[in-house]
């Protein structure tokens, strides 16, 4: 059956596209873009932008292991529904996906019940321990697309830098968790006058920032693909800035959250608050744009982390660190948009060829020829959003009843619409 997709804006960061038109799609690819196209089936988009499917490369989805927080099929859902047509998984599964046969039974089961494509990220280490390498070969070979210990900093220096050299060996990015955990000992929160007048222990910046220094300086010795997971605060994104102009190949992303929140928000004691690294100042916010703006920072990553209830409702101290995202990101991001801070091809650039550049998935635009991986936005949907209506397993959002405005309204995913929000009805028959 052919598809459509008709009188939408089609917005290409890859081509420098950005007009109204028409795309149709036969056997899972796009075979024409134009004017007037006609099919068996028809996506009407107009006031959509139609845009490359959106890669979110930083997400757990806790299988195997954890299935009562996310499972492949749930995680899937959910990004269907936040208008991503891919997403890349981290390794802090159960067990760790440090082996070829961990990796082969996370792309087994995407293949039976995702809705999006599945990208395996492997463990670094071995148990993620950071004291022996991991089966890298072996995964390399199963489908890992990145090496990373993500949840766990990889302390051992000398490790990293085999780790780095292994990788570069296989192609692989190495995908680093910046955080000294001597510096950042018990600390739940960030380090500053908040922390003090809330009473909690603080985690200050330059955990993150001697990290990012660190891998930095490991990256220019391997020669290995860096990518610096989740950047919080500003000394990180100048050091990444530096970096970039000194030839070295790194790479940085950055959460929706990071980019709304900050340290005050946690006055309230809503666990849901509690990530790592920690919501930080509103200097360091700024930074954060700023780095996004002019490229320093290459890509947007939800670091959606799903937890049962119980292990959010508890006290602050003893709360896991982590929140939700797939479903909040795209509608978090547009905000910049709106507020006149990003363009949109900017914005749909670090949502999607960005990451995709950086997993070095290749084809991911919409030229004719190109795989069928397309998502439809409403930008000026307004909603509410309700965490007891999100697809994933888990709740723990501190954006639950907040008013956002724009939306993912259909994703198509090699050339099959896996998601088609209820209150925009686009699809006819041509």
């Amino acid at each position: 059956m052919s598809l459509v997709i008709k009188g939408g804006r089609v917005i290409d960061p890859v081509n420098r596209v950005d007009k109204v038109m028409d795309l149709r799609i036969e056997k899972g690819r796009i075979t024409r873009i134009g004017r007037g196209l006609s099919a068996d089936k028809v996506l009407y988009a107009s006031g959509l932008w139609v845009v490359p499917g959106l890669i979110d490369i930083h997400v757990h989805l806790r299988e195997p292991g954890f299935e009562y927080k996310e499972t492949i099929e749930t995680g899937s859902h959910a990004a269907a529904a936040g208008g991503f047509a891919a997403i890349a998984c981290m390794p802090n599964t159960n067990p760790v996906n440090d082996t070829g046969s961990v990796t082969d039974f996370i792309v087994t089961q995407a293949r039976k019940s995702a809705l999006v494509h599945v990208f395996p990220v492997g463990a670094l280490s071995r148990g993620q321990k950071g004291e022996t390498l991991a089966e890298i070969g072996d995964m390399a070979e199963r489908g890992a697309v990145a090496l990373s210990d993500d949840g766990k900093p990889v302390m051992n220096a000398e490790l990293m830098r085999r780790g780095m050299e292994y990788a570069r060996t296989f192609g692989l990015p190495v995908i680093s968790h910046c955080e000294d955990m001597n510096l950042a000992a018990e600390g739940v929160m960030h380090e500053g006058e908040v922390s003090t007048r809330l009473g909690l222990p603080g985690i200050p910046s330059a955990s993150e920032e001697v990290m990012v220094e660190r891998d930095i300086l490991l990256s220019e010795l391997t020669g290995a693909a860096l990518h610096i997971a989740h950047v919080s605060c500003k000394g990180s994104v100048d050091r990444i800035r530096e970096a970039k102009k000194r030839g070295i190949s790194v790479t940085a992303e950055v959460t929706p959250h990071h980019l709304t929140l900050t340290h005050e928000s946690l006055a309230s004691y809503d666990t849901n608050l509690k990530v790592n690294p920690p919501l930080r100042s509103e200097a360091d916010r700024q930074a954060l744009i700023e780095g996004l703006l002019d490229g320093t920072i290459d890509a947007v990553a939800s670091d959606h982390a799903p937890h049962n209830i119980a292990e959010k409702e508890t006290e602050f101290e003893n709360a896991v660190f982590g929140m939700i995202g797939l479903e909040t990101s795209l509608s978090l991001m547009l905000r910049l948009v709106h507020e006149g801070i990003l363009t949109p091809s900017q914005l749909i650039e670090r949502m999607s060829s960005g990451p995709a550049g950086i997993l070095r998935i290749r084809d991911w635009d919409l030229r004719e020829g190109a795989p069928a991986n397309v998502t439809l936005i409403h930008p000026g949907m307004v909603f509410n959003v309700d965490a007891d209506r999100f697809r994933s397993r888990s709740r723990n959002t501190p954006f639950n009843g907040w008013e956002l405005k724009g939306k993912a309204v259909c994703t198509v995913v090699s050339g099959k619409v896996v998601f088609e929000d209820k209150h925009w009805k686009t699809s006819g028959k041509g």
